[in-house]
């Protein structure tokens, strides 16, 4: 069944499409008009339900229910209004308020940073929306700048209540399922913890440090890595803060008791919109030492610039030659179907070949993600590490093990990414070198990889090709900075079926999975029969993701299937040193 709903499609009689107007992990928001009472709306379409199974998609009709519930029972201006549930082309839409003005993190993106007084004015508004929401047994659970929204007539509202957590309504949430934007997860709750009203005011406060400072406190270059910054990393002193400096230190106290009060938050905001340094916060800020590299006014530790919205394309064009692969790449409708052994994003056999150990080891099993971070605590402990910090880590491990190892951000599927998201780069963890046997590239076009000593580069076209022996073997990498699809998943969906119906194509795996922090990710291996040049039986695997700027990558590697052990395993070391182009 395809699926072509868009601009001028009219949903329940009565609510026309106009344009989209943004997009995330969970689908799209559109602008429409609302025929019957003449006015504009603005409408989410849920489009993840399209490519999930049959049960994951009973749930996710719930969670919109949910929202619409949750929301529901706030009464409060600062908060997005819900006006309609309905379900249109078998999936769920919400129509809701529609606010003339960008997120806090576009807003960001386009000032560069948001100024202290005009930031705890926000904070203001966004904490009154949570008291409202606190009041009625609601938790936001997702408090991040995309979902912080500034209209254009100076009002703050607070949207997206689809991960909120009704007290009596927990059935519907997975057991062990994390949900929300990582890095502005409350540390109590990456270790396993209940959230609590403390697990929201610090979300608020990375959200505030993150509009002020234009980098997010938390982010790293891997999911695990970020969780891990979340539980055992003070945040980088805030160096544009001015008087809020002292309120975002109090919110992102590690202990939710040692947090302030909504109440006390609310005073210290209002003390620092008027420019005064509110006096009882430095009751939370702990005390600590400076070393020397911040005494010359060096930011932190591991900071990234954030705060930018960037492109949300999705999908990949011809970008793969005729020779070396069964196909030549010519894009054709969409299969939304989707096959019947899909897994799912978070599924224990999901390939996670960007995962935590970095290197050249292929992180196949749940146990991966824990051992990489096992070490690392042990590393900690050697070098005379606190038993706070170790402590922590650990639990950090034992989390990612029961989420399925490194992909942590399978479990975030119902939730879709943070849409303003900056990371990219290789993982933190990689290796500092390349392997023995290896080089590192950094290819004309902009991107890097690890490359085995004395494979050559040749170019055709829009695509790059890496091969020691004219293409028997190779590594392919393709870019396409105007895609065309949905997403990375999609486009692999047609083109399996164009491939299937042309060769003895047999699909060895294909799944959505997370590559460089993008859940816009997809891992495809098959093997056909090829019958050009290097005739005979081939397997492949290809690793295509979108990048924080729009543009959508695909890496590539074919060879005999009769090499396939080395082929694997130099995929995982390739993928290993990854890079994008900057910019």
């Amino acid at each position: 069944m395809e699926h072509r709903t868009g601009a001028g499609a009219v949903l329940a009689g009565r609510y026309r499409l106009v344009e989209a107007i943004g997009k995330g992990g969970m689908g799209k928001v559109w602008r429409a008009h609302d025929q019957l009472l003449s006015r504009t709306v603005a409408v989410k379409e849920l489009t993840a339900g399209l490519y999930v199974a049959e049960a994951d998609r009973e749930l996710l009709h719930a969670r919109t229910q949910k929202e619409a519930r949750a929301a529901a029972r706030i009464a409060h201006p600062s908060v997005v209004t819900v006006h309609d549930v309905l379900e249109h082309d078998d999936r769920p839409w919400i129509v809701m308020e529609y606010i003339d003005g960008p997120s806090l993190a576009e807003a960001a993106k386009a000032a560069g940073r948001i100024e202290p007084r005009e930031a705890a004015r926000i904070g203001l508004h966004v904490l009154g929306a949570l008291r409202a929401a606190h009041a009625v047994g609601v938790l936001h659970r997702d408090v991040k700048p995309g979902n912080v929204l500034l209209a254009k007539d100076g009002r703050v509202l607070l949207t997206d209540f689809g991960i909120a957590a009704i007290e009596g309504d927990s059935s519907i949430t997975r057991t062990g399922e994390l949900v929300g934007s990582i890095d502005y997860l409350a540390p109590e709750r990456v270790t396993g913890g209940s959230p609590d009203p403390a697990s929201d005011l610090w979300s608020l406060g990375a959200t505030l440090y993150t509009a002020v400072e234009a980098r997010s406190p938390f982010r790293r270059t891997s999911p695990i890595s970020s969780l891990a910054a979340v539980v055992n990393d003070e945040p980088p002193v805030p160096r544009q803060a001015e008087a809020l400096g002292p309120v975002i230190t109090a919110l992102l106290r590690k202990d939710p008791a040692q947090r302030p009060s909504a109440a006390e938050a609310e005073r210290m905001l209002l003390e620092a919109m008027e420019g005064r340094a509110p006096k009882s916060a430095q009751a939370y800020v702990p005390t600590r030492a400076i070393s020397p590299h911040e005494q010359h006014g060096a930011v932190g530790p591991h900071g990234g610039p954030d705060g930018r919205t960037d492109g949300h394309r999705d999908g990949h064009r011809d970008g793969h030659r005729d020779g070396g692969r069964p196909d030549g790449r010519t894009d054709g409708p969409h299969d939304l179907t989707g096959p019947s052994d899909l897994t799912t994003p978070g599924s224990a056999d999901r390939p996670t070949t960007g995962g935590v150990a970095g290197a050249t080891a292929r992180t196949a099993g749940p146990a991966a993600g824990p051992d990489g971070q096992q070490a690392a605590v042990a590393g900690d402990a050697a070098r005379g590490g606190t038993p706070g910090r170790v402590r922590r880590a650990a639990l950090v491990a034992v989390v990612a093990a029961a989420l399925g190892g490194a992909g942590v951000f399978g479990v975030l599927k119902m939730t879709g990414g943070d849409t303003d998201s900056t990371q990219s780069g290789r993982d933190d963890a990689k290796v500092a070198a390349a392997p023995a046997g290896w080089s590192e590239v950094k290819d004309p076009a902009g991107f890097t990889l690890y490359v085995p000593d004395g494979w050559r580069r040749q170019k055709d076209g829009d695509q790059i090709d890496y091969t020691p022996d004219n293409g028997k073997h190779f590594i392919r990498v393709a870019i396409d900075t105007t895609p065309d699809y949905e997403n990375p998943y999609m486009h692999v969906l047609d083109l399996e079926k164009q491939v299937s119906r042309r060769t003895d194509y047999k699909r060895q795996k294909l799944n959505q999975n997370t590559f460089r922090d993008s859940t816009r990710s997809a891992i495809w291996e098959f093997t056909w029969t090829e019958k050009g040049v290097h005739a005979g039986p081939r397997r492949s695997i290809e690793q295509m993701y979108i990048a924080p700027n729009g543009t959508e990558y695909a890496v590539y590697m074919s060879g005999p299937a009769a090499d396939w052990a080395t082929t694997r395993t130099q995929f995982d070391t390739v993928l290993s040193g990854w890079a994008p182009s900057e910019g």
